[in-house]
């Protein structure tokens, strides 16, 4: 086997001690978020990143703030004041302003045009591992990814490719934030996930060089989860690229997963996983229509957030929903 992407890193930025799983405080939701033009899709991003446990704790102790000697804009400042604001505030709702001030520096997006959630998420969770490296000399990549938002969301994914000529297997590691999964044809995550690690012929456009070889050959992959993160994030690829309508079918998840039979050694013990936030998209295009989501606070209860609005749920209704992002933390 040829392994390749799997350096361990020379230095640990945030350590893994730092950062608590469960509530260090339990209290009642905080603020429902005012939508500033067309800003529901960063609304809901902001309200799921706030009941991220583990983020929480991190952004409410101020560990970053303290020692922050970044000019100007940094994201992790502005989410601390946002998370601290959100769940401290006696008003019903506030208004994310800090947010949308920077927002040309978080990702092209603009108040006043409709953006995607995913993309947002991608984009905030980046902007946020750029400010934790800020003032660090630490250019070997696998340092990088010892940051607090590395630490929180991130895993490794291997691809375990199979020269189809000389049978010699090459892996492939990539960290990842997030997981994309393609829903068609599937009814449940777990479906989606089972075609997320299923072997693939790679043949016509995506031939594979083979070192051994020596050329371009058929080969087969396999993708799997190789280092399971604290928190997984799952986007249930609803753009149909074809038509640029939305796959609007239910696909079912579950409030508990356990990720164990998607990972490189399916035999190890179970990694279960709690639900604890779903983004929803309402609408029959992706270019348009309405994010809510729902998300599950210190105190154990649900919360159905739409912009201003913050309403007690249920479970069942939680899961009943045509979700576009689910959040599990371990």
């Amino acid at each position: 086997v040829i392994g390749k992407g799997m350096t361990p890193p020379q230095k640990t930025l945030s350590p893994p001690e730092k950062i608590y799983m469960d509530w260090r405080q339990k209290r009642r939701p905080g603020a429902g978020l005012y939508n500033l033009g067309s800003t529901c899709y960063l609304n809901v991003i902001l309200q799921c990143l706030t009941y991220t446990p583990p983020l929480a704790n991190y952004l409410l102790s101020r560990q970053h703030s303290r020692f922050c000697s970044q000019q100007g804009f940094c994201m992790m400042c502005i989410m601390e004041d946002h998370v601290r604001k959100v769940l401290y505030s006696s008003a019903t709702a506030i208004r994310p302003r800090a947010v949308i001030r920077d927002l040309k520096f978080i990702g092209e997006f603009k108040p006043d045009i409709p953006g995607d959630a995913y993309e947002f998420l991608r984009c905030t969770l980046n902007a946020m591992h750029r400010a934790c490296l800020s003032g660090s000399n630490d250019s070997d990549v696998s340092s990088q990814e010892t940051s607090i938002i590395h630490q929180i969301f991130g895993g490794f994914l291997r691809s375990r490719v199979t020269c189809l000529s000389c049978k010699t297997v090459f892996d492939f590691f990539k960290v990842f934030l997030d997981v994309l999964l393609k829903i068609k044809g599937a009814s449940s995550l777990n479906t989606a996930l089972e075609d997320f690690v299923k072997p693939k012929e790679m043949d016509g456009k995506k031939y594979f060089k083979c070192s051994k070889c020596r050329k371009k050959v058929a080969a087969s992959k396999v993708v799997t989860v190789h280092h399971a993160p604290r928190v997984l994030t799952v986007c249930l690829g609803r753009a149909d690229h074809r038509s640029s309508r939305k796959l609007s079918q239910v696909v079912e998840y579950p409030e508990c997963l356990d990720l164990q039979p998607y990972m490189s050694d399916p035999a190890g013990e179970p990694i279960l996983y709690s639900l604890y936030a779903v983004v929803v998209h309402t609408g029959h295009t992706c270019l348009g229509g309405h994010f809510f989501c729902y998300t599950k606070a210190s105190n154990g209860q649900w919360y159905k957030m739409n912009d201003v609005s913050v309403e007690s749920c249920a479970i069942h209704t939680v899961l009943g929903q045509q979700a576009y992002l689910l959040f599990y933390a371990r």
